[in-house]
């Protein structure tokens, strides 16, 4: 529909808009393959706008946040061996069950003493795996989680950080550990300047006292690719509607939304196209 729109107003447009639609953009796919395949070359493009609908708020607001907005995500791996035995006798075993739990623990000591606490960082371990019995020690554990941060020098500290405290535990406890921390979304960041001219198309939209600040989550966004490389906006949608029972939290089975959001998302876009493309013409 905004492409739609944006095509009737051609004549008035002193610019270009392209239009991006964002295949598989919760897997491998989404803004990255789209880069690679030169979305934003020929003709470059100077800034992009992106929104997403937010059941946390209800219809009619509008929430934008210059700076940081959407947490860096990277994938979070660690195999740990030990030599399986008797349950009954852990003596003869070396058990990497028990390095892994106390490995766990200590990744969550250091985000609580090692991390500056004014600079958010989440380290989950969302899966653990090992053994298939239970009076069996088995000989190798593996655990799978996130690790999110706000802070891109931060984020580059953490993989050698953890590395160094599971590798310490590891030692300690007679296992060997294999780390691995793969870099997948960077932090989401909004140009101040582009914030600024969202908040004031969403006023003109919703009202000045329906656009808030929308406090940095630590979800992740495949369009913090896209803000890595041109300057630009990322901004929620309220979509819940509490009186119809529409609350549900996203990825909820129950999750459902308030479809006039979508034409307050698409006259917020809209306009903020026309007014950054005028300004460029002027």
């Amino acid at each position: 529909m905004a492409a739609r729109l944006l095509a009737a107003r051609r004549d008035r447009l002193p610019g270009a808009v392209k239009v991006m639609f964002q295949p598989a953009e919760e897997g491998p796919g989404g803004a990255l393959p789209m880069l690679e395949a030169g979305i934003l070359e020929d003709p470059p493009v100077d800034a992009a706008f992106a929104l997403h609908l937010w059941n946390e708020y209800p219809v009619g607001t509008v929430c934008v946040r210059p700076g940081p907005i959407m947490a860096a995500a990277d994938r979070l791996r660690v195999t740990v061996r030990g030599s399986g035995g008797h349950a009954g006798q852990p003596h003869l075993a070396v058990d990497p069950v028990v390095a892994a739990a106390q490995m766990v623990l200590a990744l969550q000591g250091m985000v609580a003493r090692e991390v500056d606490p004014l600079k958010p960082v989440v380290v989950t371990v969302a899966s653990i795996h090992g053994g298939e019995a239970f009076n069996v020690i088995p000989s190798e554990v593996t655990m799978e989680g996130t690790v999110r941060s706000l802070d891109p020098a931060l984020r580059e500290e953490l993989p050698g950080r953890i590395r160094r405290i599971l590798e310490g535990i590891a030692d300690a406890t007679r296992t060997a550990v294999e780390v691995q921390v793969e870099q997948r979304y960077p932090v989401t960041v909004n140009d101040p300047a582009l914030a600024r001219l969202v908040a004031a198309a969403a006023a003109e939209v919703v009202g000045e006292e329906r656009v808030v600040e929308h406090p940095p989550g630590m979800g992740a966004e495949d369009m913090a690719y896209v803000l890595h490389r041109v300057p630009g906006c990322y901004f929620f949608v309220g979509s819940a509607n509490a009186a119809r029972g529409l609350t549900a939290p996203h990825h909820s089975p129950r999750f459902d939304f308030d479809e006039e959001a979508l034409a307050i998302g698409l006259e917020v876009m809209l306009r903020s196209a026309e007014t950054y493309l005028g300004a460029r013409g002027a």
